[in-house]
């Protein structure tokens, strides 16, 4: 999906929806089907993942990111340094994955999720022009949530040296294109469900956490995450002024309102909403649409 900023008329918003749901609901330009044309009893195995091996996996990917980072990858200090990428146009893409392996057999390859998502990327940009581009929620796995494994809390990573995010600055900088990172977060003795910020030069501009956090059937959140408390932000990127929830925020209001009176030219809220991870058959996209329809009428800027 492409959407371009035209004279400040309208708050536009880009949803970028996980592959928990059947079929593609909007025009997103994706790395995979999203389950599009599959049998609906066989949309259940997209859930199905072992959480202490895809932690395992993960770290292993972790450990080969670090140490290639290290022998050919820029260094925090590189990446926090503000370039000479001037103004862009915005040509925002949303990028859905299937939220399993592509690997045969394994749906616990963390490698698989990290190289579809940086190939998704490039193509957005190379085949599509984009300048931004927003990948889906917690999208280096399958969505963890949906059950409470400590084993899982090894996926938490700091925001500074952290291999996953280097890679991503290097990919924004190397693609000069804004780039919001999922992630899990861990500052101090609290975890977060976050989105890091990197602008297109590779700098970053700050980091979000989720306000909302549910508590529900296939979304254990509460058991991984604290409320975030960095209120709601808005960031000065090459693209403009870009706003930025997770997911549980799109339901309220004043998420919306905070960041349209902060500015924000566009709203981007990486989800895991679609289909319920319980039940495959029900289909919560005609919801969440109407509820963007509504943040977009009733933030309309002239």
């Amino acid at each position: 999906m492409r959407v371009q900023c035209k004279n400040r008329s309208l708050l536009f918003l880009v949803i970028c929806i996980s592959s928990y749901q059947h079929r593609s609901q909007i025009g997103i330009m994706g790395s995979d089907a999203a389950l599009a044309h599959e049998d609906r009893s066989k949309a259940s195995e997209v859930y199905s993942y072992h959480p202490s091996e895809f932690a395992s996996s993960y770290q292993t990917l972790r450990d080969e990111l670090a140490e290639s980072l290290g022998a050919d990858g820029c260094t925090v200090e590189e990446g926090n340094k503000k370039g000479n990428v001037g103004r862009k146009k915005l040509i925002a893409a949303a990028v859905q994955m299937r939220s399993s392996s592509n690997t045969p057999g394994n749906k616990n390859d963390a490698q698989s999720f990290f190289e579809r998502a940086t190939s998704a990327v490039e193509r957005a940009v190379v085949d599509h022009n984009a300048t931004l581009v927003l990948l889906q929620e917690l999208f280096l796995g399958p969505y963890f949530c949906q059950s409470q494994d400590a084993a899982l809390f090894s996926l938490a990573e700091i925001t500074d040296d952290n291999p996953f995010l280097i890679a991503m600055r290097d990919l924004a900088r190397r693609l000069q294109v804004v780039l919001p990172i999922s992630m899990f977060e861990r500052k101090n003795n609290a975890y977060y469900n976050s989105v890091v910020m990197i602008d297109a030069d590779g700098s970053v501009l700050g980091t979000y956490r989720k306000s909302h956090i549910p508590d529900g059937t296939g979304y254990q959140e509460k058991f991984y995450f604290s409320p975030g408390d960095t209120g709601f932000r808005v960031f000065q990127t090459a693209v403009g002024n870009v706003g930025v929830g997770i997911c549980w925020d799109q339901w309220f209001p004043e998420a919306a309102r905070a960041m349209a009176l902060q500015g924000a030219d566009v709203l981007l809220y990486p989800t895991a909403i679609g289909s319920e991870p319980q039940d495959p058959t029900l289909d919560s996209a005609d919801h969440w649409q109407r509820v963007m329809q509504g943040h977009a009428a009733s933030n309309v800027r002239i």
